[in-house]
């Protein structure tokens, strides 16, 4: 009985000690993204790695990177597929190099309002796309309810029609979709680090930008830049991502606190980009910015088909489309 009772007590032990163990485990995550510090972004990144701190006991930190700190976002993701326990800031444009019927999302005119972004969550085709991200690329959404706002074209000259782009060099991240876009709304596409912008505007390697208005504040673009342009030719949302094989060694509670601080964070932080992106606008006037108002946006629209007639993303776009009941 003697020899029972110690090897009953050694067991409790052990087990005692397996649980204080897994409770005092503990994970770190290395966020990157391209966005300066003073971006809403950031903030919202900020706000999001508090959350989930506070709603794990601080068994997960995200330790977020602003600027490119971590490397440029193609490497990133790449290293997200290997598994290593960094994080990225991204769009559906470089998210369709996997899986091509995601880039939709980033295609011309797709959604029109940061609550149509937030709907895409319960689109079937979506999280189809989403689960084939993960499952045959390693590449795991966290979730993707961070709306940076429609996209304009920044220029030195007004643009009002398809035909006033011809001939000018317009940065776009590198990734088929975005290329594409801009390409059928009349430009030529020049492919470019979000870092590079402004010298690249200074050399002229490229003549103009399109980015939401807090960019072009934040990173003082106004400087090389003097029209703005109220295309509304994109509606940004971006995706936060992780490694799957990472993700997948998180217990579920850490998982959860993870995806439902993101979403929650996300759709705050869309919010305040909504409000900021008229005060930029009204800064950029006060410093000396032309806007132009009087754009043709029907024949923007028209022109922007060919984006997906060139990808073969037609019937992913309905697919899509149909899911949100338009």
């Amino acid at each position: 009985m003697t020899a029972m009772k110690t090897t009953i007590a050694a067991l409790a032990v052990s087990a005692a000690t397996a649980l204080a163990a897994q409770a005092q485990e503990s994970w770190t995550l290395r966020f990157n993204h391209v966005l300066g510090p003073n971006e809403p972004f950031h903030k919202g990144f900020l706000a999001w790695a508090d959350r989930v701190a506070e709603r794990t006991g601080g068994r997960l930190k995200i330790d977020v990177y602003h600027s490119s700190q971590l490397g440029v976002e193609e490497d990133i993701i790449e290293q997200i597929r290997q598994g290593a326990n960094v994080g990225q800031n991204t769009d559906a444009a470089r998210l369709g190099n996997y899986v091509p019927g995601i880039a939709v999302v980033n295609g011309p005119y797709m959604v029109a309002n940061k609550e149509e972004a937030f709907a895409l969550a319960d689109s079937p085709t979506m999280q189809g796309w989403i689960e084939e991200l993960a499952e045959d690329h390693g590449i795991r959404v966290v979730c993707f309810d961070w709306v940076q706002g429609q996209r304009h074209f920044f220029t030195n000259r007004p643009v009002r029609a398809p035909e006033d782009l011809d001939g000018l060099r317009i940065r776009t991240p590198p990734a088929p979709i975005w290329q594409e876009s801009i390409r059928a709304l009349g430009a030529t596409p020049v492919a470019m680090n979000f870092g590079d912008i402004y010298t690249g505007l200074q050399s002229r390697a490229v003549d103009g930008a399109e980015l939401v208005y807090t960019n072009i504040t934040a990173a003082n673009l106004n400087e090389v830049l003097s029209h703005a342009n109220e295309t509304g030719h994109i509606l940004l949302v971006n995706f936060q991502i992780v490694s799957e094989e990472w993700f997948d060694g998180l217990p579920e509670d850490v998982q959860a606190a993870l995806t439902e601080e993101c979403r929650a964070a996300g759709q705050e932080t869309s919010a305040v980009i909504a409000d900021a992106l008229e005060a930029a606008k009204a800064e950029l006037v006060r410093r000396g910015m032309t806007i132009v108002e009087d754009v043709d946006l029907e024949a923007f629209r028209k022109a922007g088909e060919k984006a997906y007639e060139v990808l073969g993303l037609t019937e992913a776009r309905a697919k899509v489309l149909a899911d949100m009941g338009r």
